[in-house]
């Protein structure tokens, strides 16, 4: 429609309101005479192939880069799973669920140093390693390492406003806290972890424009 508009806008006004002729207009033709006649061929040359949508047609994912993506999503699952605390504890379902997890779990709690190596670890050996590590790669553990550092603001919470007593509107509010804080986890983990793995890239709600500005 702007096209259009444009179009009518600049159509040209009545030769006889013009001062001067207006110059030839020099079109880049290629005169090639025909054979048998004594007319010319006019050729225009070749339209030129356009860049626009050479960052769509990448190309499909690798294998080892969706499995190492996929992978990233459960440093800030495990990292957080102790807000499932109250959720578990009420529908065994979950525990059943998540107990093929319960091994890196473990390995997660072994030392109170492994969270702060992984988070290391993920950015500065993934994220800004542009030579071993493919943007799909270093987008998505971005996203994880986000997400892990928007954990702060519930754990904050948590041992800021803590219930003394397991009854009461209080205790109610911070339990209902507690498990939306894990169930949004887990379902970043399921989202962003299963489009890894078929090799599309998962945007998650607010850490994706983050994660956009920190990896090039």
């Amino acid at each position: 429609m702007a096209s259009a508009v444009s179009l009518l806008l600049s159509y040209p006004r009545p030769l006889g309101r013009l001062a001067h002729p207006a110059p030839p207009v020099c079109l880049p033709l290629l005169l090639v005479p025909a054979r048998g006649t004594s007319r010319a061929r006019l050729l225009a040359p070749p339209p030129r192939a356009s860049n626009q949508n050479d960052n769509n047609n990448s190309g499909a994912v690798e294998a080892p880069d969706r499995l190492v993506a996929a992978v990233a999503y459960l440093y800030p699952f495990l990292d957080g799973v102790h807000h499932g605390r109250f959720l578990l504890a009420q529908f065994p379902l979950f525990s059943t669920l998540l107990s093929p997890l319960a091994p890196a779990a473990r390995l997660f709690r072994s030392s109170p140093f492994t969270p702060l190596l992984l988070f290391l670890t993920l950015y500065f050996a993934v994220v800004r390693n542009q030579q071993a590590f493919s943007r799909f790669v270093r987008f998505n553990a971005m996203q994880a390492v986000a997400l892990d550092v928007l954990l702060i603001f519930p754990d904050l919470l948590a041992q800021s406003f803590a219930p003394s007593t397991s009854s009461g509107i209080g205790f109610e509010l911070f339990q209902s806290m507690e498990s939306t804080v894990f169930l949004f986890l887990l379902v970043c983990l399921v989202y962003g972890g299963g489009a890894c793995l078929l090799g599309k890239t998962p945007r998650l709600p607010i850490v994706a424009d983050a994660a956009e500005r920190q990896v090039m």
